[in-house]
């Protein structure tokens, strides 16, 4: 009888190869690229899982040595350092049966570590500060394109406003560079986390799922780092302590980020008691989330809720009822 078994080398073989597919499109493809340089992890969390960590690694290796080959090492390099330890943490936590939120907490910590990692290695090989070099390119585009307006021969006083408010843009980005890091971060964790997980359930293996949206609760420790956060943020204002109030800022834009979607979940949870299509509640939130004051008022309601948790309340009243 043949045996139509795919042994762990000729897989491994065949994922690294795909790794370095995406790798290409990540860097030669412009929008799909995109995509490609999210989902990178994806092979590799597929290969820890069925065979085990070691080759995940040894493939995560191969691939970027291939990569070094074909682009440019440094590219290659920054890569691997970047997106390997989340495909593998995020590998080991599937493998290892942990819980959704511990898996997806744990993989974001190594995400966030290696983003900084791949920065540090830029610096530390280049001597440029890569976050200072995205601004400057940014400025360089905005400046020339305020030329190009120019020459078109836009009114000075439109082309000074225009340019003003996209300097005011550029130092507001500045500010908040270390929440951009960290929220690539949680997108590359949860994309990979949703996907490889559908991925691995269709290929039969057991993977830890999340609880529905609309029984979400996050940790009050939100709310705490958005008090202290404004507390920071005045501090650092008036005194002008400058570190202080960029820390403050963006660890308040953290903490509301986490009251909105809690207070999405509420939402949710109201959704679903009404009846309300997923799509009309897609739309909704959608709407709130491009509309400044209603996604400040729906993050207030989450950061309460995180002491209060309306959604119990309410549940054990309508049972006391019963």
């Amino acid at each position: 009888m043949i045996n139509h078994r795919i042994t762990p080398m000729t897989e491994s073989g065949l994922l690294a190869a795909i790794t370095v597919i995406m790798g290409l499109v990540a860097v030669y493809i412009p929008v799909l690229g995109m995509a490609a340089a999210i989902l990178w992890p994806l092979p590799i969390i597929v290969l820890v899982v069925r065979h085990g960590l070691r080759w995940g690694v040894m493939a995560a290796v191969s691939a970027g040595a291939i990569m070094a080959m074909l682009i440019e090492p440094m590219v290659s390099l920054r890569m691997l350092i970047t997106f390997g330890p989340v495909s593998l943490m995020l590998g080991y936590g599937f493998r290892q049966q942990w819980p959704a939120a511990r898996v997806l907490l744990l993989s974001l910590l190594a995400a966030v570590i290696a983003m900084l990692a791949g920065l540090g290695l830029v610096f530390l090989i280049t001597g440029i500060n890569p976050f200072t070099l995205q601004l400057d390119i940014m400025k360089e585009s905005i400046a020339a394109s305020t030329e190009a307006y120019r020459s078109m021969g836009i009114d000075e006083a439109e082309l000074a406003k225009t340019t003003e408010e996209f300097s005011k843009a550029m130092d507001a980005v500045a500010l908040l560079l270390p929440l951009v890091l960290t929220a690539s971060a949680i997108l590359i964790t949860y994309m990979n986390f949703w996907i490889g997980g559908r991925v691995l359930r269709r290929l039969g293996h057991e993977v830890p799922v999340l609880p529905a949206f609309a029984q979400w609760r996050l940790p009050k420790a939100f709310l705490y780092l958005f008090g202290f956060a404004l507390v920071g943020m005045y501090w650092g204002g008036t005194r002008e302590v400058g570190l202080l109030y960029q820390i403050s800022l963006n660890v308040n834009m953290f903490a509301s980020f986490g009251g909105f979607l809690q207070g999405a979940a509420v939402l949710a949870w109201l959704a679903k008691r009404a009846r309300m299509s997923s799509w009309l509640l897609g739309v909704v939130l959608v709407f709130i989330l491009f509309n400044g004051f209603f996604a400040q008022i729906l993050a207030f309601v989450g950061l309460f809720d995180m002491i209060f948790d309306y959604r119990r309340r309410f549940e054990q009243r309508n049972s006391d009822r019963k």
